[in-house]
C-alpha cells in the first residue's frame, strides 16, 4: 500500500532516515563495548564476546517475526514496539553492568538485537511510498541515516562510558536507550497506511512462502544481499585482528575502520541514482566485483596502505552490493506478499552475517587464516556473479 502524496512520500522518507541515524547507533555502541563489558563480567575469558554474538543472533532470529508484526498492525506500530524493545534493551543490560550479572547483561544485548531487526527494515518501508525507479533512491536515502549512526553510536561511548563514577558504561547503555526512545518520537510521526483488516488477519495472502522463495528471482536477490553482507562481515570482523598481527597498531586499525565505515554509508548519496541509470543488477555486480577487488589487494600484500585500501573497496562494494540486492527484492513480491518476502530476505542475511563473525573469528586465528579467508571471497562472489550477469545480459534476470 503506497503513501497518499508525494509530500507524504517525501516526508515519510525524512522521518526513516533520520530514525535510521538516531536509531541505527545502537549496533555501533553494541560491537564497541560488547566485548569490553563481556570481558569484564564473564567467568571465562572465552565468553568475552558472547555479547557481540548474540546480539547478532538476536538480530537474525527477530527478523521473522518482525515481519509478522509490522504485517499485522502496520509499520508505523510495528517500529513503536521495537523502540520499546530497544528502550528496554538498554535498560537491561545497563541493569546487568550495574549488577555485575553476565547473563542479565547478555540478554540486554539480544534485547537489542531484536531492536535491530525493525530498524533493519526502514530501508524497506521507505520504497512503501513510491513506485518505480525511486525506490532504489528512497533506499539509499534512509541509508544515508547509517553514515550519522557510525559517527553518533561511537561518540555516545566516548562521552558516556565514565558518567557515572564506580560504573563505567552503564551510562552508556542508558544512552542507547535514550536514543532508541528518540527513535520511538521519530517513528510515531510516520504516516504509511495500515493494512487492510482482512490482509491483517490473513497472513497467508499471496502466494506461498515456498513458492516465493524457490524463484530464482528471489533466490538471485536474495543471494546477492547475503554474500554481499556475510562477505563484508566476514572480512571487517577478521581485519583488525590481522592488522595487528601484522604489527601495526590498534590507533591504525581503527582508523582503517573509520575509513570503512564511512565507504560503506557515503556512497548512499549516490546509490540510488546510480541504480536508476543502470540498472539495480548492473550496480549489485559491481559491488560483488569491488569486495573481490577488496581482496585482491589484500592477497597482495600486509602493509598498511593494503588494509586501508582493502576496507575503503569492501565498504563500497557492501555499498552497491547490499542496495542493489535490496532494490531487486522489491521486484520479488507484491503488496500482499511484501512482508512476509522481507522477513526471510533479512533471516536470510543477518543469519549469514551472524555465522559469517563467527567462522571469520576461528578463521583469522589459524595459520595463513588471513590468506585463506581472502581467496575464500572469490568463489562465493562467483556463485552469485554469474547469473546476476548473464541474467542481466539476456535478460532473464526478471524472469
Amino acid at each position: 500500500m503506497t503513501a497518499d502524496s508525494p509530500d507524504t512520500a517525501r516526508r515519510n522518507i525524512r522521518i526513516l532516515t533520520l530514525s535510521q541515524a538516531v536509531g541505527g547507533a545502537a549496533p555501533p555502541i553494541i560491537i564497541s563495548l560488547g566485548g569490553i563489558v563481556g570481558k569484564l563480567l564473564s567467568p571465562d575469558p572465552a565468553f568475552a564476546t558472547m555479547p557481540v554474538s548474540l546480539y547478532n543472533l538476536g538480530l537474525a532470529v527477530g527478523t521473522l517475526p518482525a515481519a509478522w508484526v509490522m504485517r499485522r498492525v502496520g509499520r508505523r506500530q510495528g517500529y513503536i514496539f521495537g523502540a520499546l524493545i530497544g528502550i528496554g534493551g538498554g535498560l537491561v543490560a545497563a541493569t546487568g553492568i550495574a549488577a555485575a550479572t553476565f547473563l542479565i547483561f547478555c540478554l540486554g544485548t539480544v534485547l537489542v538485537g531484536f531492536y535491530g531487526s525493525y530498524l533493519q527494515s526502514f530501508r524497506f518501508a521507505a520504497t512503501d511510498s513510491v513506485s518505480g525507479d525511486m525506490r532504489a533512491v528512497a533506499i539509499s536515502r534512509v541509508m544515508i541515516g547509517g553514515l550519522f549512526a557510525a559517527i553518533i553510536g561511537p561518540q555516545v561511548v566516548i562521552w558516556t562510558s565514565n558518567a557515572i563514577p564506580g560504573l563505567p558504561y552503564v551510562a552508556s547503555f542508558i544512552g542507547l536507550s535514550c536514543l532508541a526512545l528518540l527513535t520511538l518520537l521519530l517513528v510515531s510521526r510516520l504516516e504509511i497506511p495500515r493494512p487492510d483488516r482482512a490482509a491483517s488477519v490473513d497472513l497467508s495472502g499471496g502466494r506461498p512462502l515456498g513458492e516465493i522463495a524457490r524463484s530464482p528471482r528471489f533466490i538471485l536477490a536474495a543471494g546477492t544481499g547475503v554474500v554481499s553482507y556475510a562477505l563484508m562481515a566476514f572480512i571487517m570482523t577478521a581485519t583488525p585482528l590481522a592488522m595487528v598481527a601484522c604489527g601495526h597498531t590498534v590507533g591504525e586499525a581503527t582508523l582503517g575502520i573509520q575509513w570503512h565505515v564511512l565507504a560503506m554509508f557515503g556512497p548512499s548519496f549516490f546509490t540510488g541514482k546510480l541504480i536508476a541509470r543502470f540498472g539495480k543488477e548492473t550496480v549489485a555486480a559491481t559491488g560483488l566485483i569491488l569486495i573481490a577487488g577488496c581482496a585482491v589487494i589484500a592477497l597482495s600484500g600486509l602493509g598498511l596502505t593494503h588494509f586501508w585500501i582493502a576496507l575503503i573497496l569492501l565498504g563500497v562494494g557492501w555499498n552497491f552490493g547490499f542496495i542493489g540486492a535490496t532494490a531487486m527484492i522489491t521486484d520479488c513480491h507484491t503488496p500482499e506478499e511484501r512482508g512476509k518476502v522481507q522477513g526471510l530476505n533479512d533471516f536470510l542475511v543477518f543469519g549469514s552475517v551472524a555465522s559469517a563473525s563467527f567462522l571469520a573469528g576461528a578463521l583469522v586465528n589459524t595459520e595463513n587464516g588471513w590468506s585463506l579467508m581472502n581467496w575464500l571471497v572469490f568463489p562465493a562472489i562467483l556463485v552469485v556473479l554469474v547469473p546476476l550477469v548473464f541474467g542481466r545480459v539476456f535478460g532473464s534476470s526478471h524472469a
